[in-house]
């Protein structure tokens, strides 16, 4: 059977290619990537084809002769539209029949009130729409979307936040590890919600002050305050506020859920926080 992994470069590529060469051998994956010369360098032990989302007949050659894909999706904000990035590869997908698609969602997207979860809804409905035999992993937040937080706190400085709804945040190695288990189990789920154990921002300060064994220095503000303290910190206005953006899904409520998938996928293996926040701290 063959594996491809899209959008295999970026970070959670890179952990889902380690786990699924470990899991059926790297022979058995093929790496797709916009860039031969880095993908390669990457993966030296894996075939790399070139498949660019921006185009429905290149990631159709891509995944000639695969059997199953982890369709990692696309960043928003690039020259194409994200959903139409995603309806490229729907189209290539189902261009070579392929047998599971294992697609990277937005925690309950079918319901979810965030902006950000509107390309992932769609992007599901038209996977199902294809008629391909799929499985949703729907992923809370990861903990490196935290690294600001994490290193002021670590250094003792102010790390604030400006929404007090909890939030499931979990490694982001540890998504791709689950998404590489339902890639290669014989009948997956339709979908699968998947979330660390739940807690505030609040919550997250205490048990890293705990980890560190320093000062919880965590404070919330008001997203107008955490604005300026961005801009004080020298960043423009509209990227002070895109920052603050990304607190947005957990202020309406949409990564509050807890669920029990990632634990069982993982047999409750889950990456300790010590593990992550040293990486997060030694990046700075």
């Amino acid at each position: 059977m063959k594996y491809a992994i899209t959008a295999a470069t970026g970070h959670f590529g890179q952990y889902a290619v380690a786990a699924l060469n470990h899991a059926v051998g790297a022979d058995n994956v093929v790496v797709i990537a916009r860039n031969q010369e880095k993908a390669t360098k990457l993966f030296p032990n894996n075939e790399v084809r070139i498949g660019d989302y921006d185009s429905a007949p290149s990631m159709t050659e891509a995944l000639h002769g695969i059997d199953r894909v982890l369709f990692i999706s696309s960043q928003p904000g690039g020259p194409v539209a994200r959903l139409d990035q995603h309806q490229n590869v729907i189209a290539a997908l189902q261009a070579n029949h392929v047998a599971l698609t294992v697609y990277t969602s937005f925690p309950h997207a079918d319901q979810a009130q965030s902006a950000l979860a509107s390309d992932h809804r769609a992007t599901e409905a038209a996977i199902q729409a294809a008629g391909l035999k799929h499985s949703f992993v729907r992923n809370n937040w990861y903990l490196e979307n935290e690294a600001g937080f994490i290193q002021a706190l670590a250094h003792q400085q102010p790390a604030a936040y400006w929404t007090d709804q909890a939030m499931g945040w979990a490694a982001e190695q540890d998504y791709a590890r689950a998404a590489v288990k339902v890639l290669t189990m014989d009948d997956p789920q339709p979908s699968y919600e998947l979330a660390g154990p739940i807690r505030t921002y609040a919550q997250l300060g205490q048990d890293l002050a705990s980890a560190l064994n320093i000062t919880n220095t965590a404070t919330l503000v008001t997203r107008e305050a955490y604005i300026a303290g961005l801009e004080q910190a020298g960043f423009d206005h509209d990227t002070a506020s895109l920052f603050a953006s990304f607190q947005e899904p957990a202020a309406v409520g949409d990564l509050r859920h807890a669920s029990a998938d990632l634990m069982n996928l993982l047999d409750g293996d889950l990456t300790p926080l010590t593990t992550v926040v040293t990486r997060l701290v030694e990046q700075k």
